[in-house]
């Protein structure tokens, strides 16, 4: 979840890197549509054509877009079409804490729009890159907003606005501020019958108010359905018991009246969940809210919600019990808020294992009907297939017994939610034989630093004595989630191959201050939290070497392909690659690296992806893994890339310039076959 500090791995002689969760087949449900025909929904066609109309290509979230003009024949002939400036690496926009450049911009309608760290929404002209209007909110750049970002707008057209109209197309979108703004999609000037002006102010109307401001954000896109539109929110959850509350808000598009509202922690005794938050501690717990993309099926008017762990993170003594609705999958009826099912990923989180990834729907096709599914990828390396209708399992879900926490005050869930017929995405072991290192003197201090922590696998609970945490709360997958091909029933998921340590530290005596300027004096690079409220603080560190690279076997970043009509793997390779040393050695290929960022998938039989912490942008064969195709960006891409056709021809777009270690830019790139020429 975005925080307010977060943790840096040290990579080759290199600047730090940033980085913010029964067994039986496979069933359809009587529910369940013939599946006689290609699977390629024809509901998904309106989002999958010339535009890409929402963040995630359609209102369920696929990232598949059917334009083939690019394909597997002719990919590698892609050129720089154009790049756009934001300019918010200039001085004049000059902030306290880094700002990161992670949205991906929609097409709708003939124009382009995309949206700032400072909130500032741009339309562009898609062909050319030319700019047509900006706005800028005017936030306050001096405060210390936890992770600096703005991941994209959401576009709606009023069908009930006349022909010409003034907001009859609305730009939506959601500031680091936690302000809503509804803005003219023809000129970006704020619709003036939307809330007061324009703007709904999201922190007056929280059940806990935040400690501080910047401690409760927005950093995605809002969805709209059934005339509403719905946002979520980011909050700094290890900081403090109740840091402040994570409702869903459900507005008029129109007016910016609110709707209704839906709290993750249950706050009605009569809820079934709400006696899973023992002695009384669902009234005085904050966050569990959902700070990545919610996804929508209007069909069934439905609002799929991935929440995240409640607060804090590492210790829950205070918060006792499974905690429902916390860490889980929850869908919403659209007009009301009310909750039609939920499936939980994680019991009573300890490990931020937050749902980060975005939920996708999509149509399975099973013995030969189809089932109407949820694919959630979590950090805990796993994807959970579920029927959207019910929640329930499509593909098994086993409850395994897990290590129990030995803190004072704590209870840890004694199971855990494992995926029976999908084998995890990433490693849920390390060992001391698994070490990896460069040379005898990095393994060496590889096992050093893990040789005295807990470890017993996947789920072992913080401890005194340090624990170590496979996957690590980068995952598995992270925010970039997965890409869907439905013609080839394959779920596409970059992957994090990384592990941690954390460490309860006793409150009593305790100085953040004092702790923090030793692990900077020894070049340890632990993160301190004091987890008030709690008797614990807790620090963490990604486990690496001396040099930087993670003590983890390579590869350390991995693009994994898994086959929904058998569970099964259909392939992974390496992503990206780590940057050369001071010396401008590059390490060997094959080594992968940490990654934010996800991919797409076209009808053209390509997955584009950046999101590794290297220049690269890379076009694989969807069938195979094969890299096919990579250009360098002016900085490294930490973002989803989109797909659109322009003018006839179409274009590949990426935001370049993630801040930190992803190097400083604020660049939008567009890459396109070359024009055709005439005879």
């Amino acid at each position: 979840m975005p925080r307010t500090s977060t943790l840096s791995v040290l990579l080759p002689m290199a600047a730090s890197i940033t980085l913010a969760a029964g067994a039986c087949s496979p069933k359809p449900a009587s529910s369940s549509a013939s599946a006689d025909s290609d699977p390629t929904l024809d509901r998904q066609q309106a989002y999958a054509g010339s535009d890409w109309a929402v963040v995630g290509a359609d209102p369920q979230g696929t990232r598949y877009s059917s334009l083939d003009q690019i394909d597997r024949s002719n990919v590698a002939g892609l050129e720089l079409a154009w790049r756009y400036d934001t300019g918010e690496s200039d001085a004049r926009f000059r902030t306290r804490e880094e700002p990161k450049l992670e949205a991906t911009p929609i097409v709708l309608e003939g124009t382009m729009y995309l949206a700032t760290p400072l909130g500032r929404v741009i339309a562009l002209d898609p062909a050319t890159g030319a700019e047509l209007w900006t706005f800028d909110p005017e936030i306050d750049r001096n405060e210390d907003y936890g992770d600096f970002a703005n991941r994209g707008v959401t576009g709606w057209s009023d069908p009930e606005a006349g022909e010409g109209s003034a907001c009859g197309r609305r730009i939506f979108v959601a500031t680091i501020d936690a302000r809503l703004i509804a803005l003219n999609g023809a000129d970006g000037q704020p619709c003036a019958g939307f809330g007061r002006g324009g703007t709904i102010d999201i922190r007056q109307l929280l059940r806990i108010a935040p400690f501080e401001y910047p401690a409760y954000q927005i950093t995605s896109p809002p969805v709209v359905v059934a005339g509403l539109v719905i946002t979520g929110s980011a909050i700094a959850d290890n900081s403090r018991t109740a840091p402040a509350s994570g409702e869903i808000h459900a507005f008029d598009a129109r007016t910016g009246e609110l709707r209704w509202s839906w709290d993750p922690i249950p706050q009605d005794p009569e809820d079934p969940a709400y006696e899973t938050w023992l002695e009384g501690s669902a009234v005085r717990t904050g966050a569990a809210n959902v700070w990545s993309t919610m996804v929508v099926d209007p069909e069934r008017g439905l609002v799929l919600a991935p929440t995240s762990s409640p607060a804090p993170d590492y210790y829950g003594g205070e918060r006792l019990g499974d905690n429902r609705y916390a860490n889980s999958i929850v869908a919403l009826r659209a007009e009301t808020g009310e909750v039609v099912w939920s499936f939980q990923t994680v019991h009573h989180d300890l490990w931020d294992y937050d749902n980060a990834s975005p939920p996708a729907l999509v149509e399975l096709v099973l013995r030969n009907e189809r089932v109407p599914a949820v694919l959630q990828a979590t950090k805990t390396g796993q994807i959970f297939v579920l029927h959207r209708e019910t929640g329930e399992p499509i593909f098994a879900v086993e409850e395994r017994p897990v290590p129990v926490s030995d803190i004072p005050g704590e209870q840890s869930s004694p199971t855990q939610p494992f995926t029976a017929e999908i084998e995890p995405l990433s490693p849920h072991s390390f060992s001391l034989d698994d070490v990896f290192g460069a040379t005898p003197e990095e393994r060496d201090a590889c096992r050093e630093r893990i040789a005295g922590l807990r470890n017993e696998g996947a789920f072992t609970p913080p401890s005194l004595e340090g624990t170590l945490v496979i996957p690590s709360n980068v995952g598995g997958a992270h925010w970039g989630g997965l890409a869907w091909d439905p013609e080839r029933q394959l779920a596409v998921v970059p992957v994090n191959r990384i592990a941690a340590m954390v460490q309860l530290i006793p409150a009593d005596g305790f100085s953040r201050d004092s702790a923090e300027a030793e692990s900077d004096r020894l070049s340890l690079g632990y993160e301190y939290n004091v987890m008030r409220g709690t008797p614990y603080a807790m620090r963490r560190r990604l486990l690496r070497a001396p040099s930087g690279i993670p003590c983890t076997p390579p590869p350390f970043g991995e693009l994994v392909a898994v086959s929904l009509r058998t569970g099964q793997r259909a392939w992974n390779v390496p992503l990206g690659t780590l940057p050369a040393d001071d010396s401008g050695s590059q390490p060997p290929s094959g080594l992968g690296s940490p990654n934010l960022g996800g991919p797409i998938i076209t009808a053209g039989g390509l997955v584009f992806i950046a999101a590794a912490i290297d220049e690269g942008f890379r076009a694989y064969d969807v069938e195979t893994g094969e890299e096919l195709w990579k250009a360098d960006l002016p900085a490294w891409g930490r973002a989803t890339p989109m797909t659109y056709e322009a003018d006839g021809r179409q274009f590949v777009v990426i935001s370049a310039g993630g801040g930190g270690t992803f190097g400083d830019g604020d660049y939008v790139v567009a890459f396109s076959l070359p024009p055709a020429r005439g005879p």
